[in-house]
Order: structure tokens, then C-alpha cells, then sequence
């Protein structure tokens, strides 16, 4: 059954990463859930990221190109490339500061489930609170308004919390109206995660065993075509609707493993 949890592992990866829900919150909880802390590897892991963020790739690959080839002389890419630095820039050095300290003390499904909830009543109140949308498109975005963006990617930090959640609550504080502070959050990612992974990659250089190459390619192409879709579906929802339904799912869901745990129903 290894390649079904491979494939779990992949879709849980996909569909949560861009989503304001926090998959690494949600692969510890799919992880404790089945099991499997000891059948899926730290590499896996890190594949099935890097898999994701190159969903946001494809997905942008038209700007991206753009922006790499006229970097040098457009001065509306060389905003676009300072705007993802600055965004990426403080997240980047708190990692590198308290990611350890972090892993070894919050990396467990009742910490994940309390960010779970605290995150989602913090995109309530920035729903819910008066502001204005001045930003409405990614290339209006101003350095500070990146620079504000990344402080509140520090949050994500945190398991549980999301890396697109805080991203956007930094958007919504910020001014940008929701289609902008989701794409915007896409963009970030892209060097937030690479980095991350490559980082990652340094310390899981022993060689590949056939099995683990097997289930990284399985779980990594089923991220793939998960997080492609999750990305397409975020952006036409948020141009409809707010972002509440997602707090209330978040608020739920961390809820139920709180009150699961504290009841004795299931062992966490």
C-alpha cells in the first residue's frame, strides 16, 4: 500500500500548499494519522514541496520568462524582482535563526492544530476589519508594501500557521485586495521555497535507494497536478469570495484535534 500513502502524501502537499490552510500542518496531521512518520522521509518531504512550487512555475511561466529576460533593462522587472527580495528577505533570516528550534519543539499535530485555530481568527479580523484596497495587481505593489509583506511571512514559521496565510494576512494589512495578495503570495513562494529546499537538500545528500526514488516520483508528480489545480481554483474563488470560509475551516478542523485530544478519542 506504500504507493497509495505516497500518493496521499502528494494530494495533501498540492492541494494545501497554496491554500491559506498550512500543509505542513497538514501533512503532520496525515502523517500521524496514518501512521506513517517512519515510512515517509524527510526527502519525500522536500520533494513533494519542491514539486509544488513548480506548479506555481508553469503556472507563471510566461512572466517569469519576461522577467528574467528584461531584467536588465525594464525597470517594471527590476520593481517586480526587489518586491519578491524584500518579501522573502526577513523569512529567510528567521529561518535560518529558529528553524531547528522550531522543528524539534512544534513540529507535532497539537501545536499544528492551535495555529490552525489562532490563524484563522486572524484572517476573520482581517476580513472583518475596515481597509482599503489600494493595491490591485502585483505590479502596483511598492518595496514597503513587500518589505510588510515579508515580517508577516515570519509567522510561518510556525507548523500550522501557512506560509500563504500569513503571506496574504500580510496583503490584506498591507492594502492589497485579495486576487493580488493571493498572486502575490504565488510569487513569494517561489524563492522562499527554493531556497528552502536547497537548504533542506544540503543535509539529505546520502544516495537515493530505488524505493525512495520510486515514491518520491509518485508522490511528487501527484503534488504537482494538485497544487496546479489548487493554485487556478484560489484565484477565481477569492475573485468571488472572501476569504472566511477558509478561516472557518482551519478554526474547525484545528478544533476538532484539540478537542480530540483532549477528550483521549485519538492518541496525537
Amino acid at each position: 500500500m506504500s504507493w497509495i500513502h505516497d500518493a496521499i502524501i502528494g494530494l495533501v502537499e498540492g492541494l494545501t500548499e497554496f491554500l491559506p490552510i498550512s500543509s505542513t500542518g497538514h501533512l503532520i496531521i496525515t502523517r500521524s494519522l496514518l501512521d506513517l512518520e517512519d515510512q515517509i522521509g524527510f526527502r519525500q518531504m522536500i520533494v513533494v514541496q519542491g514539486a509544488a512550487i513548480l506548479a506555481v512555475c508553469f503556472e507563471y511561466r510566461a512572466r517569469l520568462w519576461h522577467t528574467a529576460r528584461t531584467l536588465h533593462a525594464d525597470p517594471a522587472s527590476r520593481g517586480f524582482a526587489l518586491n519578491l527580495f524584500l518579501a522573502f528577505l526577513p523569512a529567510a533570516l528567521a529561518g535560518l535563526a529558529f528553524e531547528d528550534t522550531i522543528r524539534s519543539v512544534l513540529f507535532s499535530p497539537i501545536p499544528v492544530a492551535t495555529a490552525l485555530v489562532v490563524g484563522g481568527v486572524l484572517i476573520l479580523w482581517a476580513e472583518k476589519r475596515p481597509h482599503e484596497e489600494r493595491v490591485r495587481s502585483v505590479d502596483e505593489i511598492r518595496p514597503m508594501d513587500a518589505l510588510r509583506v515579508g515580517l508577516f511571512q515570519m509567522l510561518a514559521l510556525v507548523p500550522g500557521t501557512s506560509r500563504s496565510a500569513a503571506t496574504i494576512l500580510g496583503g490584506l494589512f498591507t492594502g492589497l485586495d485579495r486576487r493580488t495578495a493571493a498572486e502575490f503570495s504565488f510569487f513569494v513562494a517561489i524563492p522562499v521555497m527554493f531556497a528552502a529546499t536547497g537548504y533542506k537538500l544540503l543535509d539529505a545528500r546520502e544516495p537515493l535507494t530505488a524505493g525512495e526514488l520510486q515514491s518520491m516520483l509518485i508522490s511528487g508528480a501527484v503534488a504537482f497536478v494538485a497544487a496546479l489545480l489548487a493554485i487556478r481554483f484560489l484565484l477565481r474563488f477569492v475573485s468571488r469570495h472572501s476569504f472566511a470560509a477558509f478561516a472557518w475551516y482551519r478554526i474547525a478542523l484545528g478544533g476538532f484535534i484539540l478537542l480530540s485530544w483532549q477528550q483521549g478519542w485519538v492518541s496525537w
